[in-house]
């Protein structure tokens, strides 16, 4: 049996492969368990090195997971967005690497993980392993049982796909949160006038509900579109709706409370000082670890 004790050294790093890889910090969390599973089955004398060994595992998880997911996806009932990582989340990868912490930041952002659902799984965890965790190909090529010709040819490939739908100037940190508030107030005070002016003339507003709750099934394209419908949304909301500004995956979001329960993520991605897309999470299972005003 190996040792519990270092193994929990290594579960930020796993979390964060498995994040990337997964979208879903439920999911993420399962894949690391399964992992720890495996870790106490291994006699240690067969461990040269417990880290390649736990990514590998990891690694090869969550390439099953996302095979089996792709299905369920298929058969999702609207949009299906990333789940939404809390800040104290993305803090504990302080665990991960002192070095490369803005490439860290970019590739877990909703945005980013939005494009990666258009890589194959072998595309997605090569890309991941060699630009964001900076591993060898020789160890790549062991860990996903591919040629390192071959594990050399999908991150070219995934490379190419995501630099052709990656913006090429996106917000700071600093702008993208005055520029949420700005939003979020105009939706509120119903200025149709500041929301268009926020809004991008080919934003999309995305909303996933997962067929459990209201939510529109399908992106809403275009800016008067867009304003139609935050506006319409704003104007049938509850009196009992508390908004609180948070950080999400290493950006700013709003949490919309009702009755003191989470019932909507929203972040938004910003290009050239306007809103491209608003990602609206609000799928409950997608919510679970957010938790309740106040406490």
């Amino acid at each position: 049996m190996s040792d519990p004790a270092l193994f929990d050294t290594y579960r930020a790093y796993l979390f964060a492969i498995a994040y990337r890889m997964l979208g879903s910090v439920m999911d993420a969390e399962d894949m690391v368990q399964e992992a720890y599973l495996r870790w106490q089955k291994a006699p240690p004398a067969t461990i040269d090195s417990p880290k390649a060994y736990l990514a590998t595992i990891i690694t090869r998880l969550c390439l099953d997971f996302l095979r089996s997911a792709r299905v369920q996806r298929e058969t999702y009932v609207g949009p299906w967005l990333p789940e939404p990582l809390p800040e104290t989340d993305v803090s504990s990868e302080a665990a991960v690497s002192t070095e490369g912490a803005i490439i860290l930041s970019e590739s877990i952002s909703i945005a980013f993980l939005v494009l990666l659902e258009n890589l194959s799984p072998t595309e997605r965890a090569v890309y991941l392993l060699r630009q964001v965790f900076d591993y060898g190909y020789a160890d790549i090529a062991r860990m996903v049982n591919k040629s390192e010709a071959a594990c050399r040819q999908l991150v070219r490939r995934a490379r190419q796909h995501l630099q052709t739908h990656r913006p090429r100037y996106t917000a700071t940190p600093e702008e993208s949160e005055q520029l949420t508030a700005e939003f979020f107030q105009a939706c509120t005070n119903g200025n149709t006038q500041k929301l268009f002016s926020l809004l991008a003339e080919d934003v999309v507003e995305w909303s996933d509900g997962g067929g459990k709750v209201h939510a529109a099934r399908k992106p809403i394209l275009g800016r008067e579109k867009v304003t139609r419908f935050l506006l319409g949304l704003a104007r049938q909301a509850p009196p009992n709706v508390v908004p609180q500004f948070k950080m999400f995956n290493g950006q700013p979001g709003v949490v919309v409370y009702v009755d003191g329960r989470p019932f909507t993520v929203i972040i938004l991605e910003i290009v050239n000082n306007q809103i491209q897309n608003i990602y609206s999470i609000v799928n409950p299972d997608k919510l679970r670890h957010i938790p309740n005003l106040g406490s």
